[in-house]
């Protein structure tokens, strides 16, 4: 079985898991293009070695463009990784062991 998300103008509008013979029969009169997705790829890359598929795997509400999947921006000052089609915030996450939020008005990580 393998998943496929419904695209319409950009935008994730479904997900589904088939086999790639159903789609030889399925009639769909909606908008939009079933693309594969992988459940096992993220950030380009294949959580168990294979060859990663469109660099994330497509959630409800995510954006593809033709390469990638990607979700929706999360905050205004974060950036999209054109290599791993993940947003990156301004500043590195913190590693020392806290939980921290990112707060947009300070563009900083808060400690929780």
């Amino acid at each position: 079985m393998a998943h496929y998300a419904k695209v319409k103008d950009g935008k994730v509008i479904n997900v589904i898991v088939a086999e790639a013979k159903f789609f030889e029969t399925f009639v769909d009169d909606s908008p939009g293009e079933w693309i594969q997705t992988s459940y096992n790829t993220r950030g380009g890359k294949h959580l168990d070695g294979g060859t990663p598929l469109r660099k994330n795997y497509a959630g409800l509400g995510y954006h593809y463009d033709g390469t990638g999947f990607y979700e929706p921006q999360p905050y205004d000052s974060w950036t999209l990784n054109k290599t791993t089609y993940l947003w990156e915030a301004p500043k590195d996450h913190p590693d020392d062991g806290n939980k921290y939020f990112w707060d947009e008005s300070k563009k900083d990580w808060v400690v929780i």
